[in-house]
Formats: structure tokens, sequence, C-alpha cells
């Protein structure tokens, strides 16, 4: 990811390891989702995945690529860059970073939907806009 939009820190804690004090490979998604949480109050105003009533998100892919590990103590910046696909999802792709070296980066794709029928929609155009002037800001 060559453009870093936000960037979260956190620090490894105990229930993010195995027993030998090294990330498990599904913690990172904490680290993804936490950092995703932040970035959605900080440039959305919003409580992802929940936007209204209306208009839900949920994830319908997820990757995620592991390069060096982290380790119990560890602080981990994790860098959230969103991007518009079509008209009903989003991709938030994140890179995770120990000091210079990389950890881990992945991605989740989200699909707005409407939460009585659960069928896509669009995204709800004040998002768009929000996501568009981010982009713009690379």
């Amino acid at each position: 990811m060559k453009n870093k939009t936000f960037v979260w820190n956190e620090r490894v804690r105990i229930y993010d390891t195995d027993a030998q004090g090294v990330v498990h490979y599904a913690g990172y998604y904490r680290f993804f989702t936490d950092a995703f949480e932040q970035f959605s109050k900080t440039f959305l105003n919003s409580e992802f995945p929940m936007i209204s009533e209306k208009v839900w998100f949920v994830v319908v892919e997820s990757r995620a690529e592991y390069h060096t590990p982290a380790r119990l103590g560890d602080i981990l910046h994790t860098y959230v860059n969103a991007e518009v696909l079509g008209q009903k999802a989003i991709r938030f792709s994140f890179k995770i970073h120990k000091g210079r070296s990389v950890v881990c980066d992945g991605y989740i794709v989200q699909v707005a939907i409407d939460s009585k029928k659960w069928k896509a929609v669009p995204v709800p155009q004040y998002i768009v806009e929000k996501i568009r002037v981010l982009e713009k800001h690379k």
C-alpha cells in the first residue's frame, strides 16, 4: 500500500498470542478491526458496520498475508486505506508494521445491505464522498 491514509498504534496483548508469545494468525484480524473502527470514527463519523437501522455493512471477503512475526508487547502500527468498489462495496486495505518491518498486510471488502431484506444496496453517498476526498489527498 503506497498511500497511508490513517494509522492506528496498538500493543500486542497476551490474548493475541499463542503459547510462545507470537501473534496467532487470527490475531491480526483484531488489529485490522481495531484500526478499521478508529478509521471509521475519525474519517466517516460512523460506527461501522451499522450505518443506520436501514443500512448495514457485511464483510464478504478478507485476506491476510503474514511476513514477520510480532510478539507479546510489540507496538504495531496499522495503516488503513479505503477504496470504493463499484456502487455497493468498499475495500479497506491494511498494512501492519513493527518498526520498519512489515508484519502483515491484507484487506476486507464490505458490502452495504438493506438490514431488513439482507440484499445489497448502494453505499450511502456521504460515505462515498468522504472516501473520495481521502483518495484525492493521497
